[in-house]
């Protein structure tokens, strides 16, 4: 764990095309000062508008997780900001000449190589944690997120699917760089055929291919190289899982457990999280205050 805030040390730059939009979009990260966090900056607007990267500028889940500020939004920002907190990166601006983040491969592995490239500066400035200090749970038809006290940022996700290709899969980790980025950064987002389909119709997912997704029709995966990972589907819901809760805007200490849940029900917590600011603190961690709390039965309080 890093006690430092970090960034990058050299600006590096991508260019690919939205997976709803379809539209060409070039990313440009550049190395920021402390307290700074992460922000993005649209360039192809007037006076380039920059947009917190923090819960509360949450616009949209629906179909991704969009942010908003002062009329500008940015789309489809969850692989980049789970790649930041994955690889605890604290400040940044993002430079993005379109309204939509270019989805790359569909996973977060293209950022972190990015990142990589650029190397990592450790900064003259003590890093502010959000450390959670009582359980703070939801559930609604038959899906559950809490989070509880722990003394690192850990995830415990769970997926059902009736498709027998994925069925049930669960997946638990601590999030540090090294796991991150060898078992879940290159996870890709993944869909059914029949939905792309449908979305297609609806004038979405226009930039979504085989080259960005994994496509699942019936018992079959249509990529050619198939599968990255034989349980890829749960990796990625982990990866958007830190991408959800990296808009905390500071690491967390603290136990994530999704039972069935996705950008919107992750959401969800995080509103409940502030109406619950007794559960919480923020600040260094003093480690002796911390006591774990063991997470109940996600599945059974999701009934």
């Amino acid at each position: 764990m890093h006690y430092n805030q970090r960034t990058i040390n050299t600006p590096v730059e991508c260019t690919g095309v939205g997976v709803h939009s379809g539209k060409p979009a070039t990313l440009t990260i550049k190395p920021a000062p402390p307290n700074h966090g992460i922000k993005f900056k649209r360039t192809d607007l007037v006076n380039a508008p920059s947009i917190p990267a923090l819960f509360k500028m949450v616009t949209d889940t629906s179909l991704a997780t969009v942010l908003g500020n002062n009329g500008a939004i940015v789309s489809t920002i969850e692989h980049l900001m789970a790649c930041f907190t994955g690889l605890s990166i604290d400040n940044a601006m993002v430079e993005v000449n379109a309204y939509e983040m270019p989805i790359m491969d569909g996973s977060a592995l293209p950022f972190v190589e990015m990142i990589n490239v650029a190397g990592i500066e450790e900064q003259d400035a003590p890093r502010c944690f959000f450390i959670i200090k009582e359980p703070i749970e939801i559930s609604e038809d038959g899906k559950f997120v809490g989070v509880y006290p722990s003394d690192a940022f850990k995830i415990s996700c769970t997926i059902e699917y009736e498709e027998a290709l994925i069925g049930t899969q669960s997946f638990s980790m601590t999030v540090e760089e090294t796991p991150f980025a060898d078992e879940i950064s290159s996870a890709r987002t993944f869909g059914f055929y029949h939905e792309y389909e449908f979305l297609k119709q609806h004038g979405l997912a226009r930039g979504g291919s085989l080259e960005n997704s994994v496509v699942i029709d019936g018992k079959t995966v249509l990529n050619q190289d198939g599968l990255r990972f034989p349980d890829e589907f749960i990796r990625h819901k982990v990866l958007d899982c830190i991408g959800d809760f990296s808009l905390l805007g500071m690491p967390l200490l603290g136990h994530v457990v999704a039972h069935k849940s996705g950008h919107l029900f992750n959401h969800k917590l995080l509103q409940e999280i502030f109406h619950r600011k007794e559960n919480w603190d923020t600040g260094f961690p003093d480690y002796a205050d911390i006591q774990p709390v063991a997470p109940r039965a996600a599945k059974s309080l999701a009934l």
